[in-house]
């Protein structure tokens, strides 16, 4: 097979395009739709209003879930022959949750350019404002539908002291807030929705709360999970002084409520008996 010149290979742009509102996309990434000879779209449909929106007349490919193995292959092709194509999803940034992963994969293993052209993302939109730790977080996208996987998944999530972040679909948010309560207790959340649009919201509760709003709640939602409390050894705990416990619980960020039960389960009292000793303390 004859070697193809660099200068001949294509570039792959994964581009960026708004959640939402359309004034949320970059000077660079119109440019980069403009000036590219195709658009892989995840639909078609879709992309085409918000080219029609920004004045832009380009071919279209669909590249989606359901055909990525055929459309890699042609994509793939067509950057070798020299095309310059946009890799677009239907909002967001393509790979996180959309079609996009395997062109990507295939692109490197071919040793085609790749560049990422930056822009909105919902989870990272949500979780910027959630006012929950930022510092580290985990992002899980949509949680698995197979029952043993999904448990594992939550089991994961139960265990995980970083900030947490899910994707979820309006019609199965009740269901995996009463499976996330199952796991992992009534946890404080923040619910995202319709990020960028009209009626943005933010929702700041417990899971009990949330479950009881489930219904009313529309739109494409985030949720944004408090990582719970790094465990220590239970001998190590016992260890400390009732004033060296608390302050390992103040540190964590749990309020005096929340670290009076804490120590009384640690220590398997009654938690008024805890609540004596700390009855003045702020």
């Amino acid at each position: 097979m004859k070697e193809i010149n660099q200068k001949e290979i294509g570039t792959l742009y994964i581009v960026a395009t708004p959640i939402g509102n359309l004034e949320d996309i970059t000077l660079r990434a119109i440019r980069v739709l403009k000036e590219v000879d195709l658009i892989a779209a995840e639909d078609t449909r879709h992309t085409l209003k918000l080219l029609n929106h920004l004045e832009i007349s380009k071919p279209l490919m669909s590249y989606h879930r359901h055909n990525e193995d055929v459309k890699t292959d042609i994509l793939i092709k067509e950057l070798k022959q020299g095309k310059q194509i946009a890799l677009v999803s239907d909002a967001g940034t393509p790979g996180i949750c959309d079609p996009g992963e395997e062109v990507i994969k295939k692109c490197i293993e071919e040793e085609i350019p790749i560049v990422p052209i930056p822009g909105a993302c919902a989870m990272i939109n949500a979780l910027i404002c959630s006012g929950l730790d930022t510092k580290e977080f985990v992002f899980i996208g949509f949680l698995p539908l197979n029952k043993k996987n999904r448990k594992e998944k939550l089991e994961e999530i139960k265990n995980t002291t970083k900030t947490m972040i899910l994707y979820e679909a309006p019609h199965k948010l009740e269901t995996t807030l009463k499976d996330l309560k199952q796991i992992i207790g009534n946890r404080k959340v923040v619910l995202a929705r319709e990020l960028t649009k009209v009626h943005e919201e933010y929702i700041r509760e417990n899971i009990d709360i949330l479950i009881e709003k489930a219904k009313e709640l529309k739109g494409e939602i985030v949720l944004i999970i408090e990582g719970g409390v790094e465990k220590k050894e239970e001998n190590d705990l016992l260890k400390l002084s009732l004033q060296d416990h608390y302050e390992y619980y103040e540190e964590k960020g749990l309020n005096k409520k929340e670290i009076i039960k804490q120590i009384a389960k640690d220590r398997n009292v009654n938690k008024n008996e805890i609540y004596q000793q700390f009855i003045n303390k702020k």
